[in-house]
């Protein structure tokens, strides 16, 4: 039978708790979805440090578990019938997380709450990081100002999108769900990592910043937003 020293990536970050659901991330709004819903969910969990400073994700363990060398991804000892299960995309763990705790993936709204799932897979990561990378980072030094105003455009617009679509509610799916777990980082880090609020006119929404607030409150939040530590 399969275990995890049979993995790789067991070998470059050995586990702490072999019974617990292993965590190679990093505290990026991609990276704090999965422990945040770790958190939520009240699943044990080992948090692992991948670090872009020093290629981790670049390492043959580390493309042993994602070929696609992105944060985060899971090994979970025991995943389906038993046997280890390992897991990248945070959409795709997300939505496994909640099925294996029965947790923020109500099946009265389901498709609801995959839908705002998939909005934030398709449209607010992407579009996000983009502006991100040409306002913030190395595409800034870029002269040619229309890749950063396409894009800071896109952000303006899917923020309007989730601004209407909260009218009236509380979280995005009607009650908390993965789909919040999964937009609200991203939300944060306009602020936090892209300091782009004043750029998209992330204050003059009506429903966003409230959103947010709301969402940062939760103690589970706050203490998946450190994980792993730094």
């Amino acid at each position: 039978m399969t275990t995890l020293a049979d993995f790789p990536i067991t070998r470059r970050w050995p586990p702490r708790d072999a019974r617990a659901i292993q965590l190679y991330s990093l505290p990026t709004p991609n990276g704090v979805k999965v422990s945040i819903a770790l958190e939520e969910m009240g699943l044990a969990y080992d948090a692992h440090l991948v670090s872009f400073e020093t290629q981790d994700q670049m390492t043959p363990e580390f493309l042993s578990l994602n070929p696609n060398n992105k944060i985060p991804a899971i090994l979970d000892p025991e995943g389906p019938n038993g046997a280890p299960l390992g897991l990248f995309e945070s959409g795709a763990i997300l939505i496994y997380l909640a099925e294996k705790s029965g947790k923020l993936l109500p099946e009265a709204n389901r498709y609801e709450v995959l839908q705002w799932l998939m909005f934030q897979m398709g449209g607010v990561g992407p579009m996000f990081g983009q502006l991100g990378y040409f306002h913030a980072y190395a595409g800034k030094e870029i002269d040619d100002p229309r890749p950063k105003e396409r894009y800071r455009a896109e952000v303006e617009r899917l923020l309007k999108v989730l601004d209407g679509a909260l009218e009236g509610r509380e979280w995005i799916a009607g009650e908390y769900s993965i789909a919040d777990i999964a937009l609200c980082p991203w939300l944060r880090g306009l602020g936090v990592f892209y300091k782009a609020n004043d750029l998209v006119g992330f204050d003059a929404l009506k429903n966003v910043p409230a959103y947010l607030e709301r969402f940062l409150a939760r103690p589970a939040v706050q203490r998946g937003l450190e994980q792993p530590p730094r």
